[in-house]
């Protein structure tokens, strides 16, 4: 264990989860967000579904760990989602289990702790025309619609308004953008630095405006020895000098 210890913010969810620090990724972005405030650990499992998190959840997440995360942010669906094969193998949930598994996921993880916060994230939508033209001789044709991401975000949006959980829609969030089919995906299905920087914009605005206490917004948590010292950078006075520990010039965006 490394010291001291920080808020733990928990990436938890299948592609998009582990591919959040490639490509400029919203994993990235929350990690420099977030330098000195808070560590955020990435929990993601390429091409996982509902079924096989909810077979980890216990070793993920163990309730008997005494150093719980400050926040988790989950997400699942899209595999899910995608349309099933005729042989009964590959990750495709039907609706009604897909609910049932992310309410006990919810579940468990509420559980881990009073202080603990969750996020989950819906289906962002797909570039269909993308999806149908990137045939691969190790696969057998896959069935990704945005129809299907659509249910499938719907009911996560529900299940977490019945269980009083922040949800970010990015099937809407998408949408909203101008070109967002070309812009915000590298392959029709993950994300590109564009549709990442959508992930990190909500994200955030849903930490903001949450009533939390403490306030997970990285605006309002301490920075991490961030007291003032005479080996900081000489000010062009000559006699004082420069904190830089709440410097933020390097970013190419302002994050709210």
């Amino acid at each position: 264990m490394v010291r001291p210890v920080r808020p733990q913010f928990i990436l938890f969810g299948s592609s998009i989860v582990q591919l959040s620090f490639s490509n400029d990724g919203w994993g990235a972005i929350l990690a420099d967000v977030y330098a000195r405030k808070a560590d955020i650990l990435l929990r993601g499992y390429y091409g996982w579904n509902s079924r096989r998190a909810l077979e980890v959840l216990d070793r993920v997440f163990p309730k008997d760990d005494s150093n719980q995360p400050s926040l988790i942010i989950t997400y699942f669906g899209g595999n899910d989602s995608m349309g099933p094969h005729p042989s009964g193998l590959g990750p495709h949930v039907p609706l009604p289990e897909f609910i049932d598994n992310m309410r006990k996921i919810a579940i468990h993880l509420k559980s881990l702790s009073d202080s603990t916060r969750l996020i989950f994230l819906t289906c962002p939508p797909v570039d269909e025309e993308r999806v149908n033209k990137n045939t691969s001789q190790y696969f057998s044709h896959l069935v990704r619609t945005n129809e299907l991401c659509q249910t499938y975000s719907e009911a996560c949006i529900k299940l977490c308004q019945e269980l009083d959980i922040k949800v970010v829609d990015l099937f809407t969030a998408f949408q909203r953008r101008d070109n967002w089919e070309t812009d915000c995906f590298t392959d029709g299905v993950h994300l590109s630095a564009e549709g990442s920087k959508i992930v990190v914009t909500e994200i955030l605005k849903v930490l903001k405006e949450a009533e939390w206490n403490p306030s997970l917004h990285w605006k309002s948590m301490p920075t991490e020895f961030s007291d003032d010292s005479p080996y900081d950078l000489v000010a062009a006075d000559g006699e004082t000098t420069l904190n830089p520990s709440e410097w933020t010039f390097h970013r190419a965006i302002q994050w709210d």
